[in-house]
């Protein structure tokens, strides 16, 4: 019996030093918490986003031409362009690669020639060009380069041309200032 009160008497003494080392475990712990602090800091975010500008166009076929018709032969071409969004720009055309001038175009076909001509109105009166002597450049503000700010090339080849069978081209650039 004596032997069980002993057992008794060091199992609460055990007991005791486990509580009391709980209980110090959960002080430090609350003390540390209480004596905890923050520090903040901030950083800049950005990206630059500059100006753009990206061009494609489809082609413009007059199809067949008849010198003997009283009516010019025209035809269109659509311009898409896609500049980043608020940038203003000019679209201007060259004479192409049949050369001639702005007052007259040329395609060719081999060493034969054809006269055209390119306008940025439907009505055919203002020539589409860089912007020198008579001609006209086409200016706008950019959509987004995702979004396409389209603009239609009016052609018009003139009567009464008695030319060679053949098939005539010229290719035109599109230049975007921006």
């Amino acid at each position: 019996m004596e032997r069980r009160r002993m057992r008794f008497i060091a199992a609460q003494r055990v007991g005791r030093k486990v509580n009391v080392a709980i209980i110090a475990i959960c002080a430090l712990a609350a003390c540390t918490a209480a004596n905890a602090t923050t520090a903040t800091g901030t950083f800049t975010v950005q990206a630059a986003i500059i100006a753009a500008c990206n061009v494609s166009a489809s082609t413009l076929n007059f199809g067949t031409y008849n010198p003997t018709s009283a009516t010019a032969l025209t035809g269109s071409s659509t311009l898409s362009i896609y500049c980043t969004s608020g940038s203003p720009y000019t679209a201007s055309l060259n004479l192409g690669s049949g050369g001639g001038a702005f007052t007259g175009r040329t395609m060719l076909s081999g060493s034969d020639t054809l006269t055209f001509n390119l306008y940025r109105d439907s009505s055919y009166s203002q020539v589409w060009g860089d912007g020198t002597g008579s001609t006209f450049t086409v200016a706008g503000t950019g959509s987004g380069l995702l979004t396409a700010n389209t603009v239609t090339v009016y052609g018009q080849i003139p009567i009464s041309q008695d030319k060679p069978v053949g098939t005539y081209t010229s290719t035109i650039t599109v230049t975007v200032s921006y």
